[in-house]
């Protein structure tokens, strides 16, 4: 199937953008649940407050706060604060219960604008104070006896900053301070980080921030960015699916012209190694699994990784102490993928054989079904029918069978991932170490994850029966063509004003595969302007002798010459312009009457196309309203079967070429028109040679050499007469046809 990738090269612009759109398309999603999370955690719970970096804070808590600080970390936050009254506060993200002018002469410490909250030491250090002073006031307000100690405003001077705080005994300010600050850092980032938005919560409150709108913005802020990234997304994936049609659209179309082209090529040899309903199944239904791949590779094959790999960096970042529950989940579905794909694979190999074998009966007996009814073999044919198509849904059903089961597993395991993750999480949750919107981010980013696999499990159903497919049409595309033309062709020359002189030269001929030949040392020489019958009983290799001259079949060993050349060395081209080609099954296209002649010559005239047909005693054609647009169904059912061979004859006449190749070509006629097509043959190509292979003694009786062909031999050639003297075999199919009646 890997050497079919040539034939997505024209579109490696279209796959590139699909990649760079899945990984778009990815990083959308997975943000989705990150921002429910922040939704979760801070817009819910935490009242719209995200960042444990306050925005503002009151005089008295800053200058409390101060009082406890080392003097490096003290500096620290006096970089980022600095006093505005409160009443000027228009820039920051925050709104106020009261007016204005109740908030006039008071006080505050603002985050300096453009401020670098990313600064870890800034960050950690004032989460650490706003826990800390949490802390305090817990232990003041339940603890009383507490504030017999010095408290965090003793030494505070009441107006401007306190002078440097010093360590000291325990008792003292900074002693607290750094006594709690054991205690945080037993706890870890996130207690940390809540202790302190909840104090910054209480803080917001005091100064009467308007919490109710600021949670409110919050929220709706991150519900925006979540139907924005939405609507990303589904672009995302009206564009991938747009590009991805037009690749596997493109790509099949390119490889079925590519497939007919190579079939169309096929000389007889090749025919005889795939029957005519695997072709057709090849040319369609084969390429039309491999276009759905396609498809579906560049939706699902391409973005189940990323988005696979995405989940498991997002869900490690959120939660990692739970990665061991996606771990064991993903062991387990590729285990049970792994034995699906192993039972289903030999049964999609067998499903393409069944296809072929049903399109086979199915073709068989819609081609045949006059003779079907003629012989009362409906019931036969219909039970034929019915094994192959009971066959083929017996086999369709036990894969289905097998696919069928793993839906229902992998939901039964996608519930069994979410219980598994409420319940590690509850008590991460319980103790502080998670938030409930981690957990439930966490649970998303495993449930993409799954489904990940769930999409290549999906793929596992259809990439080995496109595998099968695409195995058959490369065997198609590879078939190595026995006749070829030669590197140096040899242009055809007539050494003589009259073209078409045929000589075989001990010409034998062997099936490929067969064990003996069918045609042994055939010679003899058909002049330009001649007439040559060839007669034989049934299986003498006359239609087998009559392939070689165009090329549907090499001579074994041996040569065939037209005017002296080889036909061998000749391209096949140039070799069949020479000839007009009779087959002894008369085809013809759907279409008109002269869309069939002008198969010959595309650029035939009307007028020529009509003397043509009363050439071919085809004038039954002018008794129509239609005449030479008389409309010619599928395999020209419309006509019967002398009326096929009188088109075919008059198609073979407008290619005008010296030579023509009659293949029992008048078998269905009677024999008076047998005979009158036969004399107009002879004045309309006089000049041209005409081989006519013939069952009927009355068709070739008057050719200026007739050959018998019995076996694979010639047994006799001669003219009528003299073969009626000389050759047996001659005789007795003359006395077979004529008993009683004088030829000679």
């Amino acid at each position: 199937m890997t050497k079919l990738f040539k034939y997505l090269k024209p579109y490696w612009a279209y796959i590139l953008t699909v990649i760079v759109l899945l990984f778009v398309q990815a990083n959308l999603d997975l943000s989705l649940p990150d921002y429910m999370s922040k939704i979760v955690n801070y817009g819910i719970q935490q009242g719209g407050i995200d960042n444990p970096v306050p925005k503002i804070i009151s005089e008295k808590v800053f200058k409390q706060i101060i009082g406890i600080l080392p003097d490096d970390k003290r500096n620290l936050l006096l970089e980022y604060y600095e006093p505005v009254s409160l009443e000027t506060i228009t820039t920051l993200p925050l709104k106020f219960k009261d007016e204005t002018q109740s908030r006039v002469n008071i006080t505050v410490y603002q985050l300096k604008q453009n401020s670098n909250t990313d600064n870890t030491e800034f960050t950690a250090l004032i989460s650490k104070i706003m826990a800390a002073h949490m802390l305090i006031q817990q232990m003041q307000a339940h603890a009383p006896a507490i504030s017999q100690t010095p408290n965090m405003a003793s030494g505070i001077p009441q107006s401007g900053l306190p002078q440097s705080a010093t360590d000291g005994p325990i008792g003292t300010p900074f002693a607290v301070f750094e006594r709690i600050n054991e205690q945080l850092d037993a706890m870890g980032n996130k207690v940390i980080e809540q202790m302190a938005i909840a104090q910054i919560r209480l803080e917001y409150e005091s100064l009467s921030v308007n919490l109710e709108q600021l949670q409110m913005n919050y929220i709706i802020h991150f519900g925006v960015i979540m139907i924005l990234v939405t609507l990303g997304s589904m672009l995302c994936i009206i564009l991938v699916g747009f590009l991805a049609s037009r690749t596997a659209a493109g790509a099949a179309k390119q490889l079925r012209n590519d497939v007919y082209a190579k079939v169309i090529n096929f000389t007889n040899a090749e025919y005889d190694n795939f029957s005519t309903a695997s072709l057709i199944t090849r040319t369609t239904n084969d390429i039309t699994q491999l276009q759905a791949v396609t498809l579906m590779s560049m939706r699902m094959l391409l973005f189940a990784p990323i988005m696979g790999g995405g989940g498991v960096i997002r869900a490690l970042d959120k939660a990692p102490s739970m990665a061991w529950i996606i771990g064991i989940a993903v062991l387990v579905l590729i285990g049970v993928i792994s034995i699906i794909f192993s039972i289903a694979l030999p049964k999609f190999q067998l499903m393409q054989k069944l296809i072929d074998r049903l399109n086979l009966v199915a073709r068989e007996n819609l081609s045949g079904l006059m003779v079907v009814r003629a012989f009362n073999r409906e019931p036969f044919e219909e039970q034929r029918f019915k094994q192959a198509n009971t066959d083929l849904t017996r086999v369709s059903l036990f894969i289905n069978r097998v696919m069928v089961f793993l839906m229902p597993f992998m939901m039964i395991l996608l519930n069994i991932l979410s219980i598994s993750i409420i319940w590690v999480g509850a008590h991460k949750v319980a103790d502080a170490s998670i938030q409930v919107g981690d957990m439930m981010a966490f649970m998303q980013y495993a449930m993409q994850i799954v489904f990940s696999f769930i999409m290549l499990s999906m793929m596992f159903i259809f990439l080995p029966r496109a595998a099968i497919s695409g195995k058959r049409v490369v065997e198609v595309l590879e078939t190595k063509e026995t006749i070829k033309d030669p590197e140096h062709p040899v242009m055809h020359t007539s050494h003589s004003k009259q073209q078409g002189t045929i000589e075989f030269r001990n010409v034998c001929f062997r099936y490929p595969k067969a064990d003996t030949d069918v045609l042994c040392n055939i010679s003899f020489t058909a002049p330009a302007g001649k007439t040559i019958g060839i007669i034989g009983p049934t299986g003498s290799g006359k239609t087998t002798l009559l392939n070689l001259i165009p090329r549907f079949y090499d001579v074994t060993s041996g040569a065939i010459l037209i005017d002296g050349t080889d036909i061998r060395t000749m391209r096949q081209k140039d070799l069949r312009n020479l000839i007009g080609y009779v087959p002894q099954r008369s085809i013809l296209f759907s279409g008109t009457v002269a869309y069939n002649l002008r198969f010959a010559d595309e650029g035939a005239s009307d007028e020529k196309l009509t003397e043509n047909l009363l050439t071919a005693q085809a004038d039954f054609i002018f008794e129509t309203s239609e005449k030479l647009l008389t409309p010619v169904s599928q395999g020209g059912n419309n006509f019967s079967g002398g009326q096929k061979q009188r088109l075919a004859i008059a198609r073979a006449l407008t290619k005008q070429c010296p030579i023509y190749l009659f293949d029992d070509s008048f078998s269905a006629l009677d024999f008076k028109t047998d005979a009158a097509l036969r004399r107009a043959l002879n004045e309309r190509t006089a000049s041209s040679t005409r081989i006519i292979v013939a069952q009927r003694v009355a068709t070739i009786m008057n050719a200026d050499l007739i050959i018998v062909l019995d076996d694979g031999h010639i047994v006799g050639q001669g003219t009528h007469k003299e073969l009626l003297e000389s050759c047996e075999a001659y005789q007795e199919i003359v006395s077979s046809q004529f008993k009683g009646v004088k030829t000679a």
